[in-house]
């Protein structure tokens, strides 16, 4: 019988238990890593010093940040607990604190100066992100299923914890998003044409559904340009456009703006949250709309708004520096 690579058996495990591509992606990544590191040998043969010493060279010699140290434990983690079977007991390293920081809001000016820069469905989707506080990944994989004009809601299907919920449509946005959608339509009849079109679907779904993977309300909004292989059922799909061809037009459009902010996809989530909650929005609604499950991670939003220093003077407005 042949013998399964381990790298194969790990990303067995990780699609048995339905983790994403993504995280797939980052924990082979992080494994291979780690058994280079150890000069190729095997994980079964390795213990506790190894670990440490990879988790030390990560943090001294490649200086990542504390977050990708958490990520490559819990990947080592992973791969011992779930395909070696074996608990990792007494490591001297703990997943390192991140420091809390408030999170970078823009202004509205701020938004509407960057969103000017932007064009097609890329503006788009910046407006979605600002309009109705979807995370990237979250207004990526919109299907035409989740708009409902009727009602003016949008689906997010198994947003962050894999939840769903419901969030506004903007009326501003209802035409941009009727235009993205007969684009959506005149792409998905030319790949019928084709003899395809399907969509891509998480593991197993299309073998569930059959052709009607094909239909095309489960077309996503915005589709990537060209079709691909799906990476686990290995059928030919569109998938949506990815994240790093809208990160690369946000930093043009942020460069080309004059806004000197550090901007990201998720600062304009967190200008959504603070201008509903300086609009008066209450705060129950907004954690709703963002798909939190703790009203403390909603209450930050609170603190950057900063209305508990509104009557606080600083000591140096009560000295008469215009004489000196």
């Amino acid at each position: 019988m042949k013998q399964i690579p381990f790298i194969e058996t790990v990303r067995i495990e990780m699609r048995t238990r339905r983790c994403s591509l993504k995280t797939e992606k980052s924990y082979i990544y992080w494994i291979v890593n780690f058994i280079r590191f150890c000069d190729m040998r095997h994980p079964e043969d390795l213990g506790n010093l190894d670990i440490e010493r990879f988790l030390n060279y990560l943090a001294v010699d490649r200086k990542v940040s504390a977050a990708t140290q958490n990520l490559a434990l819990c990947a080592i983690i992973f791969m011992y607990r779930n395909v070696i079977k074996r608990e990792i007991e007494g490591l001297s390293y703990s997943n390192t604190t991140k420091p809390k920081r408030l999170p970078t809001v823009l202004e509205s000016h701020e938004a509407q100066e960057i969103l000017m820069q932007m064009k097609g469905k890329y503006k788009l989707i910046t407006a979605l992100l600002y309009g109705s506080g979807f995370r990237i990944n979250e207004v990526l994989k919109l299907r035409i299923k989740d708009l409902n004009f009727e009602n003016k809601t949008i689906l997010v299907h198994r947003g962050k914890g894999a939840k769903d919920r419901y969030t506004i449509m903007p009326m501003s946005l209802i035409a941009p998003l009727q235009d993205q959608i007969r684009l959506a339509r005149r792409i998905h009849e030319r790949d019928l044409s084709e003899g395809e079109g399907f969509t891509s679907m998480s593991l197993g779904l299309k073998r569930k559904i059959g052709d009607a993977a094909k239909d095309f309300c489960w077309q996503y909004l915005f589709l990537s340009s060209s079709r691909c292989v799906h990476p686990f059922d290995g059928y030919i799909c569109r998938h949506h456009i990815h994240e790093s061809a809208f990160r690369k037009q946000l930093r043009k459009a942020v460069s080309a703006s004059g806004v000197t902010k550090r901007v990201t996809a998720h600062t304009f989530r967190h200008s959504f949250a603070t201008q509903l909650l300086q609009m008066g929005t209450d705060i129950r609604t907004v954690q709703e709309l963002l798909g939190h499950s703790d009203l403390k991670t909603t209450e930050i939003y609170t603190h950057i708004l900063g209305n508990r220093f509104g009557f606080t003077k600083s000591p140096v407005d009560l000295a008469n520096l215009s004489s000196s």
